[in-house]
């Protein structure tokens, strides 16, 4: 959250900027999430919902932001998530990011499915998946430490004014959780080197808003959601299929025609 995390008046999100479509996810440049990229390809290629083929998911390369550390996974579930959502068009043609807690990481999106970047995020210092009822109104030193989450779920967002930090990315207003750039602060939070960290053990500290860097904020973040978007945020208990219950029945139809597929295949 920012100051005071008491969000201004309420922002007015674009609703018709952009025309849903189906266009491919597309394979890329950069190391660490070069295989991101094709493993996408691959959820499309294969989903259910018949909006993609193999042959459509091969495209170009795209150059996107890498800013993960050397070496780290991106997890099956967020791929098959970012998958999901295009195939399903649950973006609705809107650029959208899949943001896992448990792994620090953040996944930038393009409304047609494209990969714009990747990057470590801080979250919320406590552990949880939703919000303390009245959070929105208390100021900073007023939120209690167990009451300090990133919550989980599905957030339409965009900009809109601030109380004491003008415009900013909400993610999600009524409880004033917004996506910012890491700042000074408080430095024995160390906020700078809790993201430059390897590791995602260390990106629990903020008061529940998410902290990227800020060349990956002005670079990528900025100029995708400056027309608002969609927010995917992983649960850190709450099981998959409660968080995103669409996502796990498409899910679970899609292993089941595969199952099909297969054992057809073995006649």
């Amino acid at each position: 959250m920012l100051a005071t995390g008491i969000p201004g008046p309420q922002p007015v999100f674009a609703s018709s900027v952009f025309v849903p479509r189906n266009l491919p996810i597309r394979t890329c440049t950069h190391p660490a999430i070069r295989a991101v990229c094709g493993a996408l390809a691959l959820a499309l290629a294969f989903a259910s919902l018949g909006v993609a083929s193999a042959k459509d998911a091969v495209a170009q390369p795209a150059a996107s932001a890498d800013q993960l550390p050397r070496g780290q996974e991106v997890s099956d579930t967020v791929i098959e998530l970012a998958g999901w959502v295009v195939a399903a068009r649950d973006n609705q043609g809107y650029p959208f990011a899949v943001i896992d807690k448990a792994a620090a990481q953040i996944l930038v999106f393009g409304g047609n499915g494209r990969l714009r970047g990747a990057a470590p995020g801080l979250f919320g210092s406590a552990i949880g998946d939703q919000t303390a009822p009245g959070i929105a109104g208390l100021a900073l030193r007023e939120i209690p430490g167990r009451d300090r989450t990133t919550p989980a779920g599905r957030f339409v967002g965009g900009y809109g004014p601030s109380i004491d930090a003008g415009r900013v990315l909400w993610v999600d207003y009524d409880s004033a959780v917004s996506i910012h750039p890491t700042a000074s602060g408080v430095p024995a939070e160390k906020r700078a080197e809790r993201l430059a960290s390897p590791s995602p053990d260390d990106n629990r500290v903020t008061h529940g808003c998410i902290n990227v860097s800020p060349e990956f904020y002005e670079r990528v973040v900025r100029p995708t959601f400056e027309r608002g978007g969609v927010f995917y945020i992983l649960p850190d208990e709450a099981p998959i299929a409660e968080t995103f219950p669409e996502f796990a029945q498409g899910h679970a139809t899609a292993q089941r025609n595969d199952g099909k597929r297969a054992r057809s295949a073995r006649r």
